[in-house]
């Protein structure tokens, strides 16, 4: 599926806070896990201690969103919950596990996951939850550890192809124009390319690039086994590496800017691959640009891109485990997870929840039509330092040996998986 309708303009996909998702909120009551429907948090055997949650906040609208999401369940489930936001969520998560006394409930990201599940900080309770089986699959693969769901997935980002509608038809190009083949995306980032614009620009990082090897086939780690320099990946990189010398295509910081979305809200680049979180972004900082968005292209071994993802970890110290699991529960509603969408621009984790979303969010639907087929990167403890050096390699990509370059990091990716194991 494309998006995109260059008759029908609008100005932003802002997303804001309403009545309604408050209202939503203390509607959606009832447990979550199996075995449990229609008992309350105190029948499954919860103590009556407090349930601290901890979250890393985008903003206000974000912060403002949880807070009345857990304080609607406090008053339905007569618990006592409350929000506070990490000034630096790793270390005081490190410091509360230290001390053995841990927020009951937060945010966990995929580069940390492992390392908490293997030290015994998380309570893996996320086999336990009745929706399991709605989340997408990737998802449920991003916090699995020992063949067990640690935690629920609490909501998703995909990347996609942003495109400035006025350079798009200033360059004579229509809808029928929107690329769905490599092919297809060269052609149309030269004739966007101009003295003034690139054609296409993303951030210097494999987060952004491995869209194109995952196109292409490849990936990090391939079914546990490290594969950083696979003839797949130098495929999708020597794609990337093709445009960027042929001047149709470039990294957001040599056109001045310090992302993707700045350099399309600046004008320096008339496409970009970017999130779903851009939206926020153009609402507040550029609104007036007109622009839609598109699926990615298709590569060699079809359609392809990067997921990025935090679950809800639940402290193994924690006072109130089975109370912390029923607000988990109540958080990853579809109901709950369509009024955090509404307030911050996330995406549901229910594969059930995808149809209201892209109905409610039209313009942005090819974001969650990438949830089909998105690509996880690897989460193994030390795959994140392995990423950094990539990174760090990937800068001088214009004029490296491809294929040199990945085997140098095949190695260290080989140690970590097999530490992992």
């Amino acid at each position: 599926m494309k998006t995109g309708n260059f008759r029908t303009r609008r100005k932003t996909l802002a997303v804001a806070v309403t009545a309604a998702a408050a209202l939503a909120l203390s509607a959606c009551g009832g447990s979550g896990f199996s075995g449990s429907e229609g008992e309350s948090a105190e029948a499954e055997g919860a103590t009556d201690a407090p349930i601290s949650v901890l979250i890393g906040s985008s903003g206000e609208a974000e912060t403002t969103s949880v807070t009345e999401a857990v304080d609607a369940w406090a008053s339905e489930s007569g618990m006592d919950a409350s929000v506070s936001v990490a000034s630096d969520l790793p270390q005081q998560l490190s410091q509360g596990f230290a001390s053995g006394e841990p927020a009951d409930v937060f945010y966990v990201s995929t580069d940390l996951f492992a390392g908490y599940a293997a030290n015994g900080s998380l309570e893996p309770y996320g086999d336990d939850l009745e929706n399991k089986d709605d989340f997408y699959p990737a998802l449920q693969e991003a916090f699995t550890y020992e063949d067990q769901l640690y935690c629920a997935p609490k909501d998703f980002s995909t990347l996609g192809l942003v495109i400035n509608n006025t350079l798009w038809e200033e360059a004579g190009l229509t809808e029928d124009d929107v690329p769905t083949t490599w092919e297809e995306l060269a052609s149309v980032a030269e004739q966007l390319t101009t003295d003034d614009v690139v054609g296409l620009g993303y951030g210097p990082e494999f987060q952004r690039l491995g869209v194109f090897t995952a196109q292409a086939g490849g990936g990090l780690v391939t079914d546990g086994a490290a594969t950083v320099n696979s003839p797949e990946n130098v495929e999708g990189l020597t794609f990337v590496q093709e445009m960027m010398n042929d001047g149709v295509a470039a990294f957001s910081s040599d056109l001045g800017s310090g992302w993707g979305g700045e350099a399309f809200g600046k004008g320096q680049a008339a496409m970009v691959i970017e999130g779903n979180w851009i939206a926020g972004a153009m609402s507040n900082d550029f609104p007036d640009v007109d622009y839609q968005v598109a699926e990615l292209p298709e590569g060699p071994a079809g359609p392809g891109t990067l997921q990025f993802t935090n679950c809800w970890g639940i402290a193994a110290d924690s006072d109130n485990i089975e109370g912390a699991k029923e607000l988990v529960a109540h958080l990853t509603t579809a109901e709950t997870q369509l009024s955090f969408a509404e307030a911050f621009g996330v995406m549901p984790s229910l594969q059930s929840a995808a149809e209201d979303w892209s109905t409610q969010y039209p313009d942005l639907a090819a974001f969650i039509a990438g949830g089909d087929y998105a690509q996880n990167l690897p989460a193994q403890q030390g795959a994140s330092d392995v990423l950094a050096e990539l990174n760090a390699q990937l800068e001088t990509i214009k004029t490296a040996d491809l294929q040199q370059l990945l085997d140098t990091l095949q190695t260290d990716m080989e140690s970590v998986v097999a530490d992992a194991g």
